[in-house]
């Protein structure tokens, strides 16, 4: 929240300004400014985002690609062997890693590429001047200068001074902790004006809750006061369950890989072999265990799980949101648009006694045609159900609907009357209610009539119609606020309804079967939620209503929420309750809303989701926007997830296992043989051509038994797996060490080229076992990681007999070792086909 008590300076204060004065010291006009001027403005004052360099460079990208320390590490001990050893190892050492490096620094920036052409895709815009021609630009493009035209449900752009308003009501939550909607409205404040009570200022990051009005932008960016203090509190997003996840399995690598370079680096050193070669080879160790290409593969991984759900209609603002998505077990979403058509509509006018009325009909349209907020589908219904338009009637003031008081009131008059028309919620319409008007037009207490309204309101709701009151007073010459809402005539209720969607109960049961649990949150009472339950095949329905939860703490609405189908009458701020209480419950929960009050729970969710139709607060805080409002589009969304998670685990299994197995072999071979089992170039290289397949498992094919169920980071689950099939790989490298030095008594080079050739072609051929929990001729592999195996297969055989095997220090092998291979290269696959049918025997419920 932004406090009072900062300092002012008086050039700054721009609320102090007239219109005139404003726009003079902006260098615009009424009609804006000219795209001319926009770029000077742009150099001047900076994008309109909060981040300072939102686009990192090609070679800022590139750079990064050399963060990692051990990569760091090597790069510094390579260039220090030019002078203490052979420069041509060094040399070989500096391009292998910076091959890997443009491996990953290609990948990464491709996906942000196209993660970008994606995001143009739901840019929230806004409507502003530009060369005196009204247009749409997106809000990251407004400078100060820019008019801008803001309606209902818009946000804000930036920090701006009202030029004109109508009606105009603001949320400032965030800035001044005010629960209701704030009035603005042009004028001059003294430059003393404390943030809160700057009554002609619009901030960015707020968002309008009714009315219409022109600003003028005074500051963008960082420079605005919602700029400044994110800035001062560095503010960054939660971290997502997945980066969690990394997180915690970059300290496991780290530990181990600590533990593993001091162990063997001393232990050559006691053994009298170079330092700088052990250094080296301890280096590459570390290297060869840490999967370098981690970051870029779930990078591309990302990206390629954004391409596919767009095709899907589902786009994803934020990369790290899918793999939450894909372990998403519990989705809540409102009712409207999404479990029904949305298109609501009215069915009936009635009067306090339950006979139809044209008069309640009438006041009903012109409290919503003449209202200045966001018009619901609700207000759609009336609008156009109301044949009889040609009422003469003119707004004098309004009282915006809010979720506290979930009413509506519009000041009317014309040249005989003037009277304020309230609709909204029964219950708190009749809050304000003393006496109800009869079939003929004379007023009775409430109290008389009180017991049949109710009655009748329970059988509509009952009956599945979403039933409102409307209500009326006679009003003076002033205008109308909410404390002049009391002593009002309640004249009768209107009923709409909004069938369910064809085929929704088709869609809850695939969620269901995915092991995702739908919970409808919604603002209808408890009987209409009832009775929608049995419409889309909820039986016996567990329904727990707001008044209820108000009355609850946190621990027993913990214990409750998990059991409950559906949450009615619900306050937008109950809402972020719900989700916490069942975040709390160790579940990923996602929450899909559209509305100008759905805004803190899509923040709050693991996963916020709405539609491209969704006003703009609920679109920026969105992770994911769907381009139609439909359950089935986020059923095929959720595939795409659990696809993109699915293929991010498999390098990690691959990476960590293989690795995990190669290291451990070539740790304990040089603490026993008088040579290093692998030079250092060698061991790079061998890293270099394994992680090539790995880069293509974006494209891989899913098997349909790991999209049946949301997964989630397991770390005991990684370290068990890494532990089992790097001790099986350690196996056969000790096989392969025994052929090599008893039966064909290698050499240093015989031995390494012997080492190098099996432990590439194996770590190739083993990622197609690892990459399924099928046997591996059931689950065939995807065409782009068939191929690059393939190749890499071939290029580990024929090394050795090429040109580049004197740099790296090959020579080519005996006809008999390649049978011995092949042999063991069989049994190995044949081993890791049975350990993984053992292994998830064991840990089937666990990942």
């Amino acid at each position: 929240m932004i406090t009072d008590n900062q300092p002012i300076e008086k050039e700054n204060a721009f609320w102090n300004l007239s219109s005139e004065q404003a726009i003079a010291k902006t260098k615009s006009s009424l009609k804006g400014i000219s795209e001319g001027s926009v770029f000077e403005k742009r150099k001047e004052f900076g994008s309109n985002s909060l981040k300072k360099n939102s686009h990192s460079s090609g070679f800022l990208l590139f750079l990064s690609q050399f963060r990692s320390p051990i990569t760091l590490l090597l790069v510094i001990a390579a260039v220090l062997s030019f002078g203490l050893q052979d420069s041509t190892e060094a040399i070989i050492i500096l391009v292998i890693v910076l091959i890997s490096s443009v491996l990953g620094w290609w990948q990464e920036r491709g996906a942000a590429n196209a993660v970008d052409q994606l995001l143009k895709m739901v840019q929230i815009k806004c409507r502003t001047f530009r060369d005196e021609i009204e247009k749409d630009i997106p809000v990251e493009e407004v400078v100060p200068g820019d008019v801008v035209l803001l309606a209902a449900g818009d946000v804000i752009p930036g920090d701006s001074l009202i030029l004109e308003s109508k009606e105009l009501f603001v949320d400032e939550a965030a800035f001044t902790g005010e629960t209701f909607p704030v009035e603005k409205n042009p004028g001059i404040l003294p430059v003393d004006t404390p943030l809160s009570k700057r009554s002609n200022t619009l901030f960015m990051g707020a968002h309008v809750i009714s009315g219409k009005a022109t600003v003028l932008v005074m500051r963008t960016g960082l420079h605005t006061e919602f700029g400044k203090i994110s800035n001062r509190l560095k503010l960054r997003q939660p971290e997502t369950d997945f980066e969690r996840g990394v997180r915690r399995f970059g300290y496991l690598l780290m530990e181990i890989t600590l533990i593993l370079v001091v162990i063997v680096f001393a232990i050559n050193v006691v053994l009298h072999k170079p330092v700088i070669d052990s250094f080296l080879f301890s280096l590459s160790l570390a290297v060869g265990l840490t999967p370098q290409l981690l970051p870029a593969i779930i990078t591309v991984n990302l990206a390629v799980g954004a391409r596919s759900m767009a095709k899907q209609k589902v786009i994803v603002k934020r990369l790290a949101s899918i793999e939450n998505f894909g372990s998403m077990n519990i989705l809540c979403s409102d009712k409207t648009g999404t479990i029904t058509e949305g298109k609501v509509k009215l069915n009936k006018a009635f009067s306090a006694s339950g006979e139809e009325s044209e008069k309640v009909l009438m006041y009903a349209w012109l409290n919503a045609s003449l209202q200045q907020g966001f018009h619901n589908p609700i207000d759609e219904s009336i609008i156009n159900s109301y044949s009889n338009k040609t009422v003469e009637y003119q707004v004098q003031s309004e009282v915006p609907y809010d979720f506290i008081r979930k009413r509506l009131t519009i000041q009317v008059k014309n040249a005989t009357e003037n009277i304020a028309i309230t609709k909204g919620a029964l219950k708190q319409v009749l809050e304000v209610c003393t006496k109800v008007e009869v079939e003929n037009g004379s007023l009775i207490s409430l109290g008389e009539k009180r017991t049949q309204i109710m009655e009748q309101y329970s059988k509509l709701s009952a009956e599945g119609f979403r039933t409102l009151g409307v209500a009326y007073v006679a009003s003076g010459p002033a205008d109308f606020t909410r404390q002049d809402e009391k002593e009002m005539v309640f004249v009768g209720f209107i009923t709409l309804f909004d069938p369910p969607k064809e085929h929704i109960q088709d869609t809850i049961q695939s969620l269901r079967t995915m092991g995702v649990e739908l919970k409808i949150i919604t603002g209808d009472n408890a009987l209409v939620a009832q009775s929608m339950a049995h419409l889309i095949g909820v039986e016996n329905p567990i329904i727990l209503t707001g008044p209820d939860m108000r009355a609850m703490s946190d621990s027993a609405l913990i214990n409750l929420a998990l059991r409950t189908n559906i949450f009615a009458e619900v306050e937008p701020n109950q809402k972020e309750r719900i989700i916490l209480a069942l975040k709390k419950l160790g579940n990923v929960v996602g929450f899909l809303g559209d509305g100008i009050n759905d805004a803190s729970a899509l923040h709050t969710a693991d996963v916020g989701i709405s539609v491209d139709t969704a006003v703009d607060v609920a679109k920026e805080a969105a992770d994911i926007v769907l381009l139609n409002h439909d359950l089935s589009v986020l059923v095929q969304g959720i595939v795409e997830g659990r696809k993109t998670f699915a293929n991010t685990m498999k390098y990690v299994f691959m990476a960590t296992s293989a690795n995990f197995g190669n290291m451990f072999s070539m740790a304990g071979a040089s603490l026993l043989l008088p040579f290093l089992p692998l030079l250092p170039k060698q061991i790079l290289l061998t890293n270099l051509l394994t992680d090539f397949p790995e880069t293509t498992i974006a494209t891989d094919r899913v098997d349909a038994v790991i999209i049946e169920k949301p997964h989630r980071w397991n770390i005991k689950f990684i370290q068990h797996y890494m532990i089992t099939f790097g001790i099986l790989s350690s196996v056969f490298d000790y096989l392969t060490f025994g052929v090599l030095l008893y039966i064909l008594k290698a050499d240093d080079k015989l031995f390494q080229t012997g080492w190098f050739v099996e432990s590439v072609i194996s770590a190739a051929l083993i990622v197609l076992v690892i990459r399924t929990r099928l046997p591996f001729f059931k689950s065939l592999p995807g065409r782009y990681l068939t191929i690059v195996t393939v190749l890499v297969v071939v290029a580990a055989l024929l090394l050795p007999f090429t040109p580049l095997n004197t740099i790296f220090g090959f020579v080519p092998l005996p006809t008999l070792f390649y049978g011995w291979m092949l042999l063991i290269v069989i049994l190995y696959i044949i081993s890791a086909e049975i350990a993984k049918r053992l292994f998830y025997r064991k840990w089937s419920n666990k990942f």
